[in-house]
């Protein structure tokens, strides 16, 4: 079991079987993640440094413009793909194990969670993992303490209300809010 033999697997929305190589290759990735997220959380980091770790975690390269106050927590980080002009606020959590994209320009409010993979819903089952990506769009504005679960796509510049928690897709250039998030307006702008 290799990175990209992971990827395709859970890219494909294979599950993840509780115990199958994929799932010990999973935990293993989990560790690197784990040692870099604390070197990004402990101590004053400056903006290049974060970007290092950042490129470190995720395995790719990140642009300049690309800002992100820790702390941040991500259990995996090789299957998230950040924009340029993204900023994520402090205390984010990333789930990105089934895949997080995120567009030019958007903006996570600080304490935000977006989760990639749900556990099967038959107990005898409940350590298989069902990857489902998060798509979000360029210039998306997520509030503060917004959760997006598993699957979701929000639309190029959608605005998320604090709080919410987002289980559909949003349509671009949508404003939603609530538990569960619920169309509020449009924002009358184009993305």
């Amino acid at each position: 079991m290799n990175l990209q033999h992971f990827l395709d697997h859970v890219n494909s929305g294979a599950p993840v079987l509780g115990g199958s190589p994929e799932h010990r290759f999973m935990h293993a990735a989990a560790q690197e993640a784990l040692r870099v997220t604390a070197r990004l959380n402990t101590g004053y980091t400056t903006p290049e440094q974060v970007r290092a770790l950042l490129e470190e975690l995720t395995g790719k390269p990140v642009e300049e413009s690309v800002a992100l106050f820790p702390p941040f927590y991500s259990e995996f980080g090789k299957n998230l793909t950040l924009g340029p002009g993204v900023f994520i606020n402090l205390g984010c959590r990333f789930q990105d194990t089934g895949g997080i994209t995120i567009g030019e320009g958007t903006l996570i409010g600080h304490g935000s969670t977006l989760t990639t993979l749900n556990h099967h819903v038959d107990p005898a089952r409940r350590a298989d993992m069902l990857p489902a990506p998060i798509h979000i769009g360029r210039s998306v504005w997520l509030g503060a303490a917004v959760t997006v679960v598993p699957g979701v796509t929000i639309g190029d510049g959608a605005i998320v209300a604090a709080g919410a928690v987002v289980t559909k897709d949003v349509p671009p250039n949508a404003i939603v809010a609530g538990v569960p998030a619920k169309l509020k307006r449009m924002t009358g702008h184009e993305a």
